[in-house]
């Protein structure tokens, strides 16, 4: 099942995200959409793109219902973005000596986490990496180039069965 997200005209962070029949509150990239990702533009990707997997926190949330494969995540998952590595773009097992994120985070933003299928099939070095959707901080502030909703939103658009996400131009 296919998921839209549609950014709102003059904001460069706020989305709507159709699911079914609902719509719901996103948040996306400081720099808005782009055509012409690259590592570190604070900038979501437009297109189609399937949803390859979901990570969770076990010790934090209870296992999300998903068509997806649902994975508990532990600390010393990280996931490569340093263009050099071999790995670019791809989950990984810490320590690393590449640049990376650590998915095993302090806050909550990465409780829940769902892959996006962007610049994987290959990676291509510098292309952006490390797109997810996952939850909303607190105070609502930009991502660096993810969809960002609340857990019982995301938690909803898994269990309706989400396999692919189009991220569109503003209308």
């Amino acid at each position: 099942m296919m998921i839209h997200v549609w950014p709102t005209v003059n904001s460069n962070m706020d989305a709507q995200l159709h699911c079914r029949h609902k719509s719901m509150s996103a948040i996306i990239g400081k720099n808005g959409v782009t055509h012409h990702k690259h590592e570190g533009d604070m900038a979501t990707p437009l297109g189609t793109f399937p949803l390859r997997q979901v990570f969770y926190r076990a010790d934090r949330i209870i296992k999300p219902q998903a068509a997806l494969p649902v994975i508990p995540l532990n600390p010393q998952d990280g996931w490569c973005d340093d263009p050099s590595s071999s790995c670019y773009n791809q989950h990984i097992q810490l320590p690393s000596s590449f640049r990376h994120e650590i998915l095993w985070r302090e806050d909550a933003v990465y409780d829940l986490i769902v892959v996006i299928g962007y610049n994987d099939c290959p990676a291509e070095p510098g292309k952006g990496s490390a797109i997810f959707m996952h939850l909303q901080r607190p105070n609502k502030t930009p991502t660096e180039g993810c969809v960002a909703l609340t857990e019982a939103d995301l938690r909803f658009v898994l269990a309706a069965g989400a396999t692919e996400i189009t991220i569109h131009q503003p209308r």
